[in-house]
């Protein structure tokens, strides 16, 4: 596991001032990784995000590529090197700070886009309160499956249709049939009508493995470079009728959005907790397991779904938040991803994206999607403008927040994912 070092001390001030508000995602312990580009100058760049900056790393002569995949293909050792230079430069009284100046662009003055070029896309499910959840809406008596306790559920996904936050996407069309339907009746086609969010996290790969090498728990998180946060939108109606027995399909393919900071696992090493399942649940099977995730493999990052309709955009209404919940709840570590999908021998490229899976506490009003919120629809949520919500309308947008904070540390945050539904498009013929 990665541990703390001084980049990390909370007393750290930055001469990027903004860096050292109280409230900013981006103090000097963060530091996270993204790619940017200027109205001035199309071609896409790597900078990292320091308060409400962008520090140019091939300007400031960090770098000599705008490759972010290459970036993230660096050993373990190089990566913490940049970091440690990062971090030394520009703390406060930094001989550095005079030329790194010019380095700097405004965050608001460029636009983000993917933190990296994005190869293959698994997501899986580690919230055991999700599963539970929307299980006891299928199957009351037993919602969750004989495997779940034993194996990280996941599934191959799409990542052609991943954009980066402010997207706005148009509802999908597809296949539906209401439970309620006479047995043997066809299916209806046309727009789906319980369209849903799904709060999760986004993990990139770094380091790839050689195909037919596992990656074992004891290195799994030197393959990991960073974290966002990730909207897997998914159309609920086309879902329940497509995915047995395979799995979700164009129910989850028309859009999926992350947040453009990687935040590092360095940056995250202050907010680890130790890793435990309840009482009575079976141990994980040897090749899951391991003291160091045992001792420190949960992360305790908070997380925020807001909701802001159409006529509260109108009106100059930021949203509601509308649910919180913790990723150190989550049933299976980040190690344990990595391990799992190697584990027979699968190629994990850089710049590979893994999702966590909706993240759900143990409350209801930590639910990660609106299908647990309104408990299938039958119970829709009451905003504070009086509208009502079972699934998503058109116009909505979603946004997603996260931070880390505990006492002796710095709090530091992902910023923002943000989408926005847009009606169907019509069908012609």
């Amino acid at each position: 596991m990665i541990g703390l070092n001084d980049t990390l001390d909370p007393a750290l001030q930055s001469w990027v001032e903004s860096a050292n508000d109280t409230h900013t995602d981006f103090p000097i312990q963060n530091l996270p990784f993204g790619r940017f580009r200027t109205a001035r100058d199309g071609d896409w760049r790597i900078g990292v995000a320091i308060g409400d900056q962008i520090l140019d790393l091939q300007a400031a002569g960090l770098i000599d590529s705008s490759d972010m995949n290459r970036l993230m293909r660096l050993a373990p050792e190089p990566r913490r090197a940049l970091r440690t230079a990062l971090s030394e430069g520009l703390r406060a009284g930094s001989a550095l700070a005079t030329r790194w100046k010019e380095a700097l662009v405004r965050q608001s003055a460029v636009e983000m886009g993917l933190p990296c070029a994005i190869g293959d896309y698994t997501d899986f499910y580690t919230s055991i309160h999700h599963a539970t959840t929307v299980g006891k809406q299928f199957r009351p008596d037993n919602p969750l499956l004989p495997n779940y306790k034993w194996v990280p559920i996941g599934y191959h996904g799409r990542a052609s249709s991943i954009g980066v936050s402010g997207q706005s996407f148009h509802r999908p069309w597809g296949q539906t049939r209401p439970a309620t339907a006479p047995e043997g009746s066809p299916p209806n086609f046309g727009p789906s009508r319980r369209l849903d969010y799904e709060l999760e996290l986004g993990i990139f790969i770094a380091r790839p493995n050689a195909l037919g090498e596992p990656i074992g728990m004891e290195l799994a998180e030197e393959h990991v470079f960073g974290l966002t946060l990730f909207n897997d939108w998914s159309a609920r109606d086309v879902q329940g009728w497509e995915y047995q027995p395979l799995g979700p399909f164009l129910a989850k393919n028309f859009a999926s959005t992350v947040s453009p900071w990687m935040v590092t696992l360095e940056a995250l090493a202050p907010f680890r907790q130790p890793f435990r399942r309840p009482e009575g649940d079976p141990a994980p099977l040897p090749y899951l397991d391991s003291a160091a995730n045992r001792d420190q493999g949960a992360i305790g990052i908070m997380l925020e779904v807001w909701l802001q309709t159409a006529a509260m955009r109108e009106a100059g209404h930021p949203g509601d938040r509308v649910s919180t919940s913790n990723y150190a709840d989550a049933y299976w570590t980040i190690a344990q991803l990595v391990a799992h999908h190697t584990v027979n021998g699968c190629n994990l490229q850089a710049g590979d994206l893994l999702g966590s899976g909706t993240l759900s506490g143990p409350a209801p009003e930590h639910a990660g999607s609106l299908l647990e919120l309104s408990n299938g629809g039958k119970q829709p949520l009451t905003l504070s403008n009086g509208e009502q919500r079972s699934f998503l309308e058109d116009g909505d947008t979603v946004i997603l927040k996260a931070h880390c904070e505990r006492p002796g540390a710095r709090r530091i945050g992902f910023g923002e994912c943000r989408g926005t539904v847009l009606p169907a498009r019509e069908r012609k013929g």
